[in-house]
């Protein structure tokens, strides 16, 4: 049987060559759970290509969001399955919850990672920047790694830069919903934020 756990995704895992984070807006959280629930169920249908690693489906403290973060190991290989399945997948997720605005999916490299310890972390902060080329990418990861530094309740935090420059992600494991929401990098420099719990999620383990 396929993995089906809630555990955070182990962000700096070593045969992840690609970062695919897409949010959905969906509007209320019994929306939430549906859309979530009808996504692992069409991906344990799904024929799963060797390069997916890990798929993690989060949804916003707010009950208006679920943001997806996938991990495989290259690009191409994501490629042919969006060309290949991804349309009846999707056909069967807005079956179930129609009218689900996708803004896009965005690719990301991993680009350092910070990781204080302790127990496992219960919320998680993300927080997109635009960027204006690599070299201010570079530049909103350093600030936005010295602003965070190692505050109570912070497990780990995780910096990445957009395959074309263009957006930084943050990501922070957060004890709690209040350590998250102190956050020194809530609100500065981020274009868009918010707080989330894992759902549910599918992980091919290490070979």
């Amino acid at each position: 049987m396929k993995p089906d756990h809630i555990v955070l995704p182990e962000i700096t895992r070593t045969d992840v060559g690609t970062i695919l984070v897409s949010p959905w807006l969906v509007g209320t959280p019994e929306r939430q759970r549906d859309a979530v629930d009808a996504t692992i169920a069409e991906w344990k249908a799904a024929p799963w290509p060797d390069a997916f690693l890990s798929l993690n489906c989060f949804v916003s403290l707010d009950g208006e969001s679920v943001l997806n973060y996938a991990q495989w190991t290259d690009d191409e290989a994501h490629r042919e399955f969006v060309r290949t399945y991804r349309p009846t997948l999707v056909r069967g997720i807005d079956e179930v919850v129609p009218g689900i605005e996708r803004p896009g999916l965005v690719r990301y490299r991993l680009r350092g990672s910070v990781v204080v310890g302790g127990p496992d972390g219960e919320v998680v902060a993300v927080f997109v920047s635009d960027a204006d080329g690599f070299e201010n990418a570079e530049r909103l990861v350093a600030e936005a790694q010295a602003r965070l530094g190692t505050p109570p309740g912070l497990r780990a935090a995780h910096f990445h830069i957009s395959t074309d420059g263009s957006r930084v992600l943050v990501y922070e494991e957060w004890a709690d919903e209040s350590s998250a929401a102190a956050s020194p990098n809530r609100g500065r420099g981020a274009a868009a934020g918010n707080l989330y719990r894992l759902r549910r999620s599918l992980t091919r383990h290490h070979r």
